[in-house]
């Protein structure tokens, strides 16, 4: 039972995964290919294919990148997939960083087994600098790792049971 109570955070990671298809959708069927189509000042829905990794890393290497991303992601998944298992069931952060990571992993790792590369619409800039393009796994990839860095940084604390108010003098 304790260890459901891990991998129940699996299902945010579906969210995540459900979410990015939905938009990736969205953005294929109402987006046309590298026209921006502004928002507010700042920010654009750009749809673009990206072939590499992060920041299009890798994009001109051929065909060998799609497997090794794949691969990666599925060795990674089992990583975070054990990490989970061996949570405290009360670690409810580090949990949900976790399924977040794991969620947008899954997210890309579907668009390139499926595609080929990974659809990105979301644009970023200020003038004449544009962020690279991205996605909500990326998005969900991101926030995770944040709070990955923050629980993995923050002080431990004891994880006896909480003090009772009412033995307060």
């Amino acid at each position: 039972m304790r260890r459901l109570s891990r991998l129940r955070w699996l299902g945010l990671s579906i969210l995540v995964l459900g979410l990015d298809q939905l938009s990736k959708w969205a953005a294929q069927h109402f987006l046309a290919y590298g026209v921006p189509r502004p928002v507010f000042p700042g920010f654009n829905l750009l749809l673009v294919y990206n072939r590499g990794a992060a920041f299009s890393f890798l994009s001109q290497a051929g065909g060998w990148p799609r497997w090794f991303f794949i691969g990666l992601a599925l060795a990674v998944s089992a990583f975070l997939i054990g990490w989970m298992r061996r949570l405290d069931a009360r670690d409810h952060w580090t949990a949900a960083a976790l399924a977040l990571i794991l969620g947008g992993a899954w997210g890309n790792a579907l668009d390139r087994l499926l595609r080929g590369h990974v659809i990105d619409f979301i644009q970023l800039y200020y003038r004449h600098w544009a962020w690279p393009t991205f996605n909500l796994a990326d998005s969900a990839i991101t926030l995770g790792a944040v709070m990955l860095a923050a629980a993995l940084f923050k002080p431990a604390s004891p994880r006896g049971p909480r003090p009772s108010r009412r033995n307060k003098p």
